[in-house]
């Protein structure tokens, strides 16, 4: 691997550093896990890598609740979010997270990393999609804009991030009223933690004190050329008592998180195989 390294400290620096480089072909490297094994493959010749390990700007590195959600900076870690407390409360993203490789890898794995690598097999970023999550965008003039995560995502590796832009923070909103969760990750590999998912599900489904369906977050991974979020889906079972769910309920909503999918046959496995999958976890998380 041939490329040179450039390392700002503050906010200031790494905007400057993006606004010089905008003739230059540059990356991004954080935790590196993605960005080495690429470059291994595939050496970029006058690769410029402007290095954010070292930045300090609470922005990019803490996790912080406020009043109506939790924001985590771009830089933090798999392992900062299994360790804090105020993400526990969304089991989705803490399972997602634990199926994600190794220990060792969790440890310098970022969560703007994973997100901004585009992988619709992304199991972080499938949770983040269910929890309706946002991203925080930050261009070189300072200027910040918002979008959600879901349209974050414009293909397999590409996001609708301009040059002159970094992803600055990802925000979960939380709703006012929580009375019961059902909240998971489910992900189909042929070695678990250590192998990316065939097929994935995360859901977030919150219910009234009555079991009633209140709010309904659903996405699915390695089955489209992104992460999809499946609304009509969730659509169908707002206000439906969760408890009461018929069987032909369970395999209307199954055929509808269907809808979303468009799954491709590869060496791991074939497309069929993937929606047999995705249908069978899609009908049994109730």
């Amino acid at each position: 691997m041939d490329f040179n390294t450039i390392t700002p400290h503050s906010t200031a620096d790494l905007l400057d550093v993006i606004q010089a480089n905008q003739g230059n072909n540059f990356r991004f490297g954080a935790g590196y896990t993605d960005l080495i094994p690429e470059l291994q493959v595939q050496n970029e010749k006058g690769l410029i890598v402007i290095n954010l390990a070292q930045l300090e700007d609470d922005d990019f590195t803490e996790i912080r609740a406020e009043k109506s959600g939790i924001r985590l900076g771009a830089l933090t870690t798999m392992t900062d979010v299994l360790t804090n407390e105020n993400l526990q409360q969304f089991p989705v993203l803490i399972e997602a997270v634990e199926s994600l490789a190794s220990v060792q890898i969790r440890s310098m794995a970022t969560v703007g990393g994973n997100i901004c690598t585009a992988s619709p097999a992304g199991d972080v970023s499938c949770a983040l999609v269910a929890l309706n999550a946002i991203c925080e965008i930050i261009n070189s003039e300072g200027k910040i804009r918002t979008i959600s995560l879901a349209e974050f995502f414009t293909g397999v590796k590409t996001t609708v991030l301009k040059k002159n832009e970094i992803l600055r923070s990802i925000f979960i909103p939380k709703l006012e009223i929580e009375i019961k969760t059902l909240s998971g990750f489910i992900k189909i590999g042929n070695r678990n933690s250590m192998e990316i998912a065939l097929a994935s599900l995360a859901y977030h489904i919150i219910t009234d004190k009555s079991d009633v369906v209140i709010h309904a977050g659903v996405s699915i991974g390695s089955v489209a050329k992104t992460i999809m979020f499946t609304e009509t889906a969730c659509d169908f079972i707002m206000g439906i008592n969760i408890k009461k769910l018929t069987q032909s309920d369970k395999e209307k909503f199954a055929d509808l998180v269907l809808e979303y999918a468009d799954p491709i046959s590869d060496i791991r496995a074939s497309a069929w195989y993937r929606r047999q999958v995705l249908e069978n976890i899609s009908r049994n998380i109730f």
